[in-house]
């Protein structure tokens, strides 16, 4: 089982010059994101795949979910995004109410993440994981004992029940972090 995720400041940009096909679900439903860019049966009334995307997955079928993430917008170039990656950002910021709006995946968290105070991606990434149904019972542990008592936990596979992967915790993580050093850098040069 492959999940491969990829952002983009614009999708569409992309989806304009990549051969591909929609990904389905049901067989008739347009997935959000999921596209094919090999060879698949194609629907012909809907132009998307016509097997369901967990199906096409089963049969060997590679989809590819390419992501809108609007959190990119002011990141000037690679080597700016390189900087504001490899720049430890204010933490506390994340104790703001209208810091945290701003920020992906974590907005409506401030408290939350108050509470658990991360300093690094990693610990960032474990509260993203436990904002999550499948590992929201690892809240007051952490809250009570600190992520080193969850850090064996947090990564293990739930069945039934949603959870963040490590590799896309730590994904968001980052992406949270760019969002932060930009935040900064708007309010150090004056911008809004």
């Amino acid at each position: 089982m492959t999940d491969i995720d990829i952002d983009f400041v614009d999708r569409s940009k992309v989806l304009d010059i990549v051969k591909h096909v929609p990904a389905s679900i049901d067989g008739i439903k347009k997935h959000n994101t999921g596209v094919y860019v090999q060879p698949i049966p194609i629907n012909p009334l809907t132009g998307y795949a016509s097997i369901d995307y967990k199906t096409a997955e089963d049969r060997g079928y590679f989809k590819l979910d390419f992501l809108n993430v609007s959190a990119y917008n002011g990141v000037k170039n690679e080597e700016h995004l390189v900087q504001l990656l490899n720049t430890e950002p204010l933490w506390d910021l994340l104790h703001e109410k209208e810091v945290c709006d701003q920020l992906f995946h974590v907005n409506g968290y401030h408290t939350l993440l108050r509470s658990l105070n991360p300093r690094t991606i990693e610990e960032l990434a474990m509260v993203l994981a436990m904002i999550r149904p499948g590992k929201k019972h690892l809240v007051p542990i952490c809250q009570d004992q600190g992520f080193q008592a969850i850090k064996n936990e947090i990564w293990i596979k739930v069945k039934d029940s949603y959870f963040f992967k490590q590799s896309h915790a730590i994904s968001y993580a980052a992406v949270i972090v760019v969002q932060l050093n930009l935040i900064c850098e708007k309010i150090s040069y004056g911008h809004s």
